[in-house]
C-alpha cells in the first residue's frame, strides 16, 4: 500500500536532507585532502591488485560514486530509513533512491568548486592588471612631475 500524501511528504524530506550526509562524507573520502594519503594507497592498490575482487575493493574508495553506495547502506541500516514500502523493498528503493540524490548534490558541489576557482582565478588577474596599470601611472607621474634640481 502506497503512503499516504503526508507520509510521502515526510519521506521525501527525509531523502533529501539524509543525502546530505552521504554526500558529505563520500565527498570527503573520496576527494578531499585530509583523507589523500589513503586514498593514493588505494589508488595504487586499485591499479597494481592481483587479484580482481582486490582492485575492485580498492576502487570503490576512489570513487565517489560507488563510495556512496555503501555510505548510502550505513545511514540506511543507521536510520532504518525506508522510501514508498514499509518492507525490504522499501529500502532497496531508499537505498538506489538516497545514492542518486547525493550524487547530484556531489555534481552540483563539483560544479560549484569549478565556478569558485574560475572566480577566483579571474579576480587574481584582475587585480594584477591593476597592479600593472597603477606601476605605469605612478612612473608617467614621476616622469611628467618638474624634477627639482638644487641651485647653489
Amino acid at each position: 500500500m502506497p503512503p499516504d500524501a503526508s507520509h510521502l511528504a515526510a519521506q521525501i524530506t527525509w531523502l533529501f536532507i539524509l543525502a546530505v550526509p552521504v554526500a558529505c562524507v563520500a565527498w570527503t573520502v573520496t576527494k578531499e585532502e585530509v583523507f589523500r594519503e589513503p586514498r593514493e594507497y588505494c589508488e595504487q592498490r586499485c591499479k597494481s591488485g592481483q587479484l580482481i575482487w582486490q582492485r575492485k575493493f580498492f576502487y570503490l574508495f576512489t570513487c565517489e560514486y560507488c563510495f556512496s553506495h555503501y555510505v548510502a547502506a550505513f545511514f540506511l541500516f543507521f536510520t532504518r530509513y525506508k522510501l514508498l514500502l514499509d518492507d525490504w523493498r522499501g529500502y532497496v528503493i531508499a537505498w538506489f533512491a538516497l545514492v542518486w540524490v547525493a550524487n547530484a548534490y556531489m555534481n552540483l558541489f563539483a560544479r560549484l568548486r569549478v565556478e569558485l576557482r574560475f572566480v577566483r582565478a579571474e579576480a587574481t588577474v584582475k587585480d594584477k592588471q591593476v597592479e600593472q596599470i597603477d606601476k605605469e601611472l605612478g612612473m608617467s607621474a614621476q616622469l611628467s612631475s618638474p624634477s627639482s634640481s638644487p641651485t647653489s
